[in-house]
């Protein structure tokens, strides 16, 4: 369905599909968690399903009271804050979220003026969205947030053996021994995907994200290509790939390796 979002006196996001869809794979609370806080029930729900189809998980809010009760008792990794709302406005709960932390905060306005913006990211904004907006512009600027504050991979030293689920990686030899002691041949492209895998255990990797990480995105640059990486890749490591449990699929969002591999 094609929603065009403008409601009297305030514009709000250009049209775009909704498309409420569950996503498999993963608890919901393992999943990026964003607050959004915007009066206009009418901007505020479609934009929530939308950013939940693409792998998030999402809390509203009508207001900053509401915002304020809501950080007090969920782990929130981004918030999304309308300027313009009754009562308190989002630029006095930004500087008072900034106060209180480092939470990534992107802001929305109907408003234009340059002033607006530059007062946005004084009060400690990280990025700032004129209405009306593309939603696919704001994903786009929710996963470079998140990537920035993301914690560093754990780069495992090159003569580090990882062991995990009975097999052993051998980073030097770019090898991986297999459960019965048998060599498993990998390409370069195994060894990258594996080794971006193995270093950020736990944590949900979008397609782009993996793209860069094996360094593919000049050659491949669609979805499909990891998509396909990670097909091959589970044919030499699961017991089962057709039920994999060692690199999960979040839907919507990408990809996970669900276990923590042991160093030797």
């Amino acid at each position: 369905m094609i929603l065009p979002l403008t409601t009297a006196g305030k514009t709000g996001i250009t049209a775009f599909p909704v498309r409420h869809s569950s996503s498999k794979g993963l608890p919901l609370s393992s999943r990026p968690h964003l607050l959004i806080v915007e009066d206009e029930r009418s901007i505020r729900e479609p934009l929530a399903a939308f950013l939940e189809k693409h792998g998030y998980r999402i809390t509203q809010a009508p207001t900053a009271a509401a915002a304020r009760e809501t950080l007090k008792t969920n782990g929130i990794d981004l918030a999304i804050l309308d300027i313009m709302m009754p009562g308190e406005d989002g630029l006095s709960l930004a500087r008072s979220i900034r106060a209180e932390g480092s939470l990534p905060i992107i802001m929305l306005t109907a408003m234009a003026e340059d002033t607006d913006k530059i007062v946005g990211l004084e009060m400690g904004a990280d990025d700032y969205l004129t209405k009306p907006f593309n939603p696919r512009e704001l994903l786009a600027r929710i996963r470079a947030i998140l990537r920035r504050a993301e914690p560093p991979a754990a780069h495992l030293p090159e003569d580090a053996v990882s062991r995990f689920d009975d097999l052993a990686f051998v980073l030097d030899a770019r090898a991986l021994i297999g459960r019965e002691g048998d060599p498993i041949d990998l390409t370069a492209g195994d060894y990258d995907l594996l080794r971006a895998f193995v270093e950020r255990p736990g944590r949900v990797l979008t397609r782009d994200q993996l793209l860069d990480l094996v360094k593919g995105r000049d050659a491949h640059s669609f979805d499909r290509a990891i998509d396909n990486a990670v097909s091959r890749l589970r044919r030499k490591i699961e017991r089962d790939p057709t039920r994999p449990l060692l690199i999960k699929t979040v839907h919507g969002a990408g990809y996970v390796f669900t276990v923590e591999p042991s160093l030797a």
